[in-house]
């Protein structure tokens, strides 16, 4: 197991308060905080945190030790955590954790031009319908997308897709030569494609 050192990232006093009280609550002071990043929606990242049994780190996990709370951290999205906060989300009644973390939004420039057209043009003329759309990928001048809220499953999302979308796209990013609906309109809530990493 990598150990690394407490600057991978921190976790504030509220949140340690909040996650010793868990930890003595059930009766199991040793366990270690998992923290992994689980998929990329849009310019965040969806977190994992969770409380697990010491024996189920892995050889591969990045340790972090910080004062008695050990945090096992999965080695592909260090990284992607490196400076990341551990804080309480006050929305959550009674305290549930939340990561503040400087490396969420897209490094690529294409993808970040990509994101405020959806930002400025896209999601506030959807967004009137219930619709949203997310960001998914950049790659080799494809942007995948994934629409959600009212557009998904929605009959007319082809022609917002080939009327809307990808002209505005298309338009403010030349760089991108075709738009992908990446959305499974069929499936439950929440299908997207996942980008391989």
């Amino acid at each position: 197991m990598a150990a690394m050192t407490e600057q991978l990232l921190t976790v504030t006093p509220e949140a340690r308060a909040k996650i010793d009280g868990v930890r003595t609550f059930n009766d199991f002071p040793e366990a270690v905080l998992r923290v992994r990043i689980l998929a990329r929606e849009g310019v965040r990242f969806r977190y994992e945190i969770a409380l697990e049994d010491p024996r189920d780190r892995t050889e591969s996990d990045v340790l972090v030790e910080l004062d008695g709370l050990a945090v096992a951290v999965d080695p592909d999205t260090a990284a992607d955590l490196a400076g990341a906060t551990i804080d309480l989300d006050p929305s959550i009644t009674g305290g549930g954790l939340m990561i503040d973390n400087p490396n969420e939004g897209w490094k690529d420039p294409v993808a970040r031009a990509v994101q405020e057209v959806i930002d400025r043009q896209i999601n506030p003329g959807v967004g009137s319908h219930g619709g949203m759309v997310t960001l998914v990928d950049v790659r080799d001048g494809t942007a995948y997308l994934q629409f959600g809220g009212g557009c998904q499953g929605c009959a007319a999302v082809d022609v917002t897709l080939k009327h809307g979308v990808e002209t505005a796209i298309r338009a403010a990013v030349p760089s991108i030569s075709a738009i992908v609906d990446a959305t499974d309109h069929d499936a439950g809530a929440n299908p997207y494609y996942q980008h391989g990493h």
